[in-house]
């Protein structure tokens, strides 16, 4: 599978202030590396080749992070002139896009089989397919309600408690089909989600599938810290599992531990961090 993917990272992380003041949202440091690696090395380990930024707040963070490509997935970026929401985003980040594609926000955290994903997208002739997720609180988010076989039948915002009958939201990721861009007008912000998708709903051509898996928005500071805990407990499927110690810490090769400190796992020392005798960390 190498179909090239759409990553939306245009919002300015207001809730994450004053972390956000002079730094982007996806260019946090989470455990060892950037928010928005993650998403880059899920899409490379679902066979992602060619990854497409559309962004629009200080956009050289992203460049100069990351140049031209992040592991297998090659980068190029897509700078928009003005804020465009997330349905203009797409449409001005994959204008020369000819085949199916991904789109998705960069600033979440997933481990979905994408490979599945595509293979429903395909079999129901879907020229739209949301990833869905179940969540706890349904009344925080926008519901999806759905058929027996994946179809969309309407969307719900902000739901009421007696009108919730689902469990499952858009969980951000999307496999778009190159017509669906011609229900984005130019010229001004639209919202694929509030705009876009329910067209397709009318039509019967926009599908949905809870794939199972972990998923988590990262937009708050309770859910930022989550993150970090999630990461270091592997949680979820993540490169940096790879190089975590089996009591669940990761300690940076430049950094200094005394042996008289203490260590309460889940716990990351950084790059150059010295953590003294005495210290309880």
């Amino acid at each position: 599978m190498s179909l090239p993917a759409v990553i939306l990272v245009g919002g300015q992380g207001t809730r994450l202030r004053p972390l956000t003041d002079r730094t982007r949202k996806d260019m946090l440091p989470l455990v060892d590396r950037p928010l928005l690696a993650y998403t880059f090395e899920h899409l490379a380990r679902f066979g992602v080749q060619e990854g497409i930024v559309s962004c629009g707040y200080l956009p050289d963070q992203i460049g100069a992070a990351f140049g031209e490509g992040y592991g297998r997935l090659s980068l190029e970026y897509a700078i928009e002139p003005e804020p465009l929401g997330t349905g203009g985003a797409i449409g001005f980040a994959a204008r020369g896009l000819e085949s199916s594609f991904f789109a998705l926000n960069g600033d979440s955290l997933r481990e979905a089989d994408l490979t599945e994903l595509v293979r429903f997208h395909r079999s129901t002739g879907a020229k739209a397919t949301i990833l869905l997720t179940p969540v706890a609180d349904p009344s925080r988010y926008g519901l999806v309600r759905i058929a027996a076989d994946g179809r969309v039948e309407s969307f719900l915002e902000k739901p009421r408690p007696e009108d919730i009958d689902t469990d499952l939201i858009n969980a951000g990721l999307y496999v778009l089909e190159p017509e669906v861009l011609e229900l984005v007008p130019e010229g001004r912000a639209v919202s694929i989600e509030r705009e876009v998708f329910p067209r397709l709903a009318e039509d019967g051509t926009v599908f949905g599938i809870a794939l199972g898996g972990y998923w988590l928005d990262v937009g708050t500071p309770e859910s930022y810290l989550q993150a970090h805990r999630d990461v270091l407990e592997r949680s979820f499927q993540t490169d940096v599992g790879d190089a975590l110690g089996s009591d669940f810490t990761l300690i940076d090769a430049s950094a200094e531990v005394h042996s008289g400190a203490r260590l309460v796992p889940p716990v990351y020392v950084g790059p150059g961090a010295v953590i003294e005798a005495g210290a309880r960390v």
